[in-house]
């Protein structure tokens, strides 16, 4: 499976000529949309994860694509073209060659006076790769190929190189990381491949 990672948090999954798009947020400016989607995952509702004039241009090019969100995002795309399919924390859907675990429920605590939304991650191929969505939300099987968030108000450093080590990959790469300069990217990727490192996982830069 191919992993592409655009700015900030959107991913694409690429398997036997089919593609899987997640997160195709506000700030993913580089992602364009190829015409073998066949899968969208949302894995909440703040902008720089669901970005509805990113989603129409995904469809417009792939009629048939199907949106997968917990349903108060599909709530949200009543009046949206295209398929959409509910989905929840304990729950598996198989589209094309990707099968598609979701865990968690909940996003990660910004402040205390801050309303929590649902967030789902998602584990795909049966740990081929696990992407948390804005949490730090723990699997319960072995990863391949682990999504860090690297940088969020809701979280530090220490929180995401404990995922690294508790998690135990064979291979880890940042994401969720826009809010980072240049000098916070060098910084934050030398403490997460040392995290990496200290459990013989490989650290790679998408």
């Amino acid at each position: 499976m191919d992993i592409r990672k655009f700015r900030h948090a959107c991913l694409e999954l690429t398997k036997d000529s089919s593609s899987l798009v997640i997160d195709p947020g506000g700030w993913s400016t580089d992602f364009e949309p190829n015409d073998k989607t066949i899968g969208i995952i949302i894995t909440h509702e703040h902008g720089d994860h669901f970005d509805q004039a990113r989603l129409q241009k995904i469809v417009e090019k792939n009629p048939k694509v199907c949106i997968f969100a917990h349903m108060d995002i599909v709530a949200q795309l009543e009046d949206y073209p295209g398929k959409k399919q509910a989905v929840s924390a304990g729950e598996t859907v198989t589209i094309g060659p990707f099968t598609l675990r979701f865990i968690g429920g909940t996003h990660a605590t910004i402040h205390p006076d801050y309303p929590v939304p649902t967030n789902l991650g998602v584990i795909v191929n049966g740990g081929e790769l696990y992407y948390p969505g804005d949490s730090f939300t723990l699997p319960d099987c072995v990863v391949e190929t682990l999504a860090v968030p690297a940088s969020a108000p809701w979280m530090k450093i220490a929180d995401a190189m404990d995922f690294i080590t508790t998690v135990q990959p064979k291979m880890c790469f940042p994401t969720h990381n826009v809010l980072l300069s240049e000098e916070g990217h060098t910084l934050t990727n030398t403490w997460l491949e040392k995290a990496a490192r200290s459990v013989n996982a490989e650290y790679r830069v998408l």
